[in-house]
């Protein structure tokens, strides 16, 4: 084993929060393996940042209205903050913008170019005449020839999970102007994967058959079997790290070449922040180097990254890519797009001070080697029942009865107690299970020394002994709060919040990895220790109810076919509805009230009779744009003064797509006072 670590997370894009398929994913696990790492001693850079180039980005800008660059300063942050909020323990977390990350990207392709590894191609690409530019592959949509998704995007079907090309697209459309692109010519930058198959062959299939987890190694297998091809590692776009080169004006680096450059230009920010030299991380035998991802992105991690940094020549390859499944969300997949996700940010604001109850549920339903589901019911289920019935509880006990019976200092008891080899067994179990990527049978492992200690303190019962076997109430007292402390060691990398409370309710520092397995009195007699403080607290139903409510309305509100429609009012019966007299009517001179900046004042020929009609409309509509204007009206609304003007009904409006207000209309010209309805 390596004594230094360079781990790396997936890069999110920072085109919406983070959320819980993210942590459980990616994130949680990653932090548990870093900060256990670290307690090993080993030497970690842990290092992520904000993917800020992808298409992603440029399509919610366009439907904002806004730039790019204001997308991704608002969800860096939001992001940024959410892995902090949680205790996610990067040691560097940046961003693709950052004027480092465009100097390290440009010069890790000059390097290839120069060394004259790209293959340069004119091809046809798919261009939107309407919006006068080569459309990227994320704005292509059409029909996935796998699965038959007529949403399917020009790079990959999000339904079957299967990698295109646009060309491979049935009935392909523009998503900018939502036309059928035409095929253009354009020059791009293309890197032969072929060439690198031998090499993927023998170090990963040959080499990682036996380490690697099953679902990388197989989809790794089955792009090899089927057969690698030249992919352009150049886009056309204006958005991203420019092309280093003359003559390459509205290119940029193909966003999955320049993003996993980033853990590169991530590290060395890192090291230069903290004196360290992040060559040893990247360029030395004898560094480990670790990608957790999701299984979405196993190719770009085990093929095309691979490929480059072998086409560059000074980097190590990965050690291992843990990649893990999706988790779907009240048995539902989540969707960023529908709203169907538990947001990290939300999370922190509605459970203050609960972050390792989530880190907590997702660990123990981690999709490792398929996916998962989360629950809000499990999430109550696992907080009550094993973090407040046995965590929590084991430890009270034990701090509680201390102080009832010894003042808080721990009494005398059998250092040489076969009991105080849980601990050690507890810490070797879920060393090997973490070596091994395997987290729900680490954080089983922890929990289960949470069980031992409960049951021996049922067993034992001190609160009893310490009548007439004072003795032997103080042992078992001892040898509890060596299992306490123990706990309090071991849950760190999975409950670091709580093992931080831990520690000061039992008045310890943190110990190494090899001192918690080595040392069976880990707190020793006379050793003054902390009042009780509460762990965890038991979650009621209705906290519950009120988030599976707000599922619901999602769900509701992903029916409407305009998400920004207002919710129905109160059901009437058809009675009412035939009190309503609207009919159509034609506006024949409009002017300002006095005084009044958003009212106009109008005559209306309704048909039946000619009527004053006041409106706060003044701010939309001169008074010269409505006159002869045909409108609809409400005939029998009862009159009111407005201004000291008596107003006879009211005329129909409402927003058009753009926001701007407009009157309701007859699509053809009729007959003044004809009745709707």
């Amino acid at each position: 084993m390596s004594n230094r670590k360079m781990i790396t997370a997936a890069l999110p894009y920072a085109n919406g929060p983070v959320h819980i398929g993210h942590l459980a994913g990616v994130y949680i696990p990653a932090d548990v393996y870093a900060r256990f790492q670290r307690r090993l001693g080993i030497d970690v850079a842990f290092i992520c940042g904000s993917d800020e180039h992808g298409i992603p980005i440029t399509i919610r800008a366009k439907k904002e209205g806004v730039t790019p660059q204001d997308i991704v300063d608002k969800y860096h942050g939001i992001i940024k903050q959410s892995f902090e909020d949680l205790g996610i323990s990067f040691d560097e977390y940046s961003r693709t913008t950052s004027k480092r990350h465009h100097d390290v990207s440009q010069d890790f392709f000059k390097t290839l170019y120069n060394k004259g590894k790209f293959i340069e191609e004119v091809s046809e690409q798919y261009f939107d005449e309407q919006a006068n530019e080569f459309l990227a592959d994320r704005y292509i949509v059409g029909t996935c020839p796998n699965c038959g998704n007529e949403n399917a995007y020009g790079d990959q079907c999000e339904k079957c999970g299967s990698t295109l090309s646009p060309s491979e697209l049935i009935n392909p459309k523009s998503m900018l102007s939502g036309n059928v692109p035409i095929l253009k010519e354009t020059k791009n930058w293309y890197l032969p994967l072929n060439e690198y198959e031998d090499f993927l062959n023998e170090w990963i299939i040959e080499g990682h058959k036996d380490d690697w987890k099953p679902n990388v190694y197989g989809q790794v297998k089955s792009w090899l079997t089927d057969g690698l091809k030249a992919r352009a590692m150049t886009r056309d776009l204006n958005w991203g790290v420019p092309v280093p080169l003359p003559n390459a004006e509205g290119k940029v680096l193909y966003v999955w070449f320049d993003a996993p450059i980033g853990y590169i230009s991530f590290t060395q920010q890192w090291a230069e922040k903290n004196g360290k030299d992040w060559k040893d991380y990247w360029q030395s035998e004898n560094s480990d180097l670790v990608h957790f991802i999701g299984k979405d992105n196993i190719v770009f991690h085990c093929i095309i990254f691979p490929a480059m940094m072998k086409a560059h020549g000074d980097y190590i390859m990965p050690t291992n890519v843990p990649a893990f499944e999706f988790l779907n969300l009240e048995n539902d997949k989540i969707s960023t797009s529908r709203n169907w996700a538990v947001w990290a940010h939300e999370y922190v604001q509605e459970f203050p001070g609960q972050q390792d109850i989530l880190r907590y549920t997702l660990l123990s339903s981690a999709p490792e080697t398929k996916d998962n589901n989360f629950t809000w019911k499990d999430f109550q289920t696992k907080n009550n029942s094993e973090l407040v019935g046995i965590f929590g509880n084991f430890i009270n006990r034990v701090a509680v009865l201390i102080h009832k019976y010894y003042d808080g200092i721990v009494p005398a008891g059998n250092e040489n107690a076969e009991e105080l080899n849980e601990v050690t067994k507890a810490a070797t179990e879920v060393e090997n299970f973490l070596e091994h990527y395997e987290f729900r049978n680490a954080l089983t492992a922890m929990m289960n020394l949470a069980r031992f200690g409960n049951q021996y303190l049922q067993i034992e019962e001190p609160w009893k002994t310490i009548k007439d076997n004072p003795e032997k109430a103080a042992s078992s007292l001892f040898i509890a709060a060596q299992i306490a402390v123990g706990l309090a060691q071991i849950c760190e990398p999975f409950l670091p919040f709580s093992a931080e409370k831990l520690q000061k309710m039992f008045n310890v520092s943190q110990m190494t990895w090899k001192d918690i397995k080595n040392e069976k009195v880990l707190i020793k007699t006379g050793h003054q220790i902390n009042p009780a403080e509460l762990l965890f607290s038991k979650i009621e139903d209705e906290t519950i109810e009120f988030q599976i409510q707000k599922l619901e309305n999602t769900k509701e509100s992903n029916k409407k076919t305009n998400p920004k429609a207002n919710p129905m009012k109160e059901e009437i019966q058809f009675d009412d509805f035939t009190k309503i007299d609207l009919r159509t009517a034609t506006i024949l001179t409009a002017e300002k009230v006095e005084k009044a900046d958003k009212l106009l004042k109008f005559s209306v020929d309704t048909g039946v009779d000619v009527r004053m009609v006041v409106s706060g409309v003044a701010e939309s509509f001169t008074p010269e744009e409505c006159v002869g204007k045909q409108v609809m009206i409400l005939l029998n609304l009862a009159p009111r003064k407005i201004r000291g003007i008596e107003s006879q009904g009211m005329l129909l409006l409402t927003h058009n797509a753009e926001g701007k207000l407009v009157f309701v209309t007859p699509d053809v010209q009729v007959e003044n006072g004809v009745e709707i309805g």
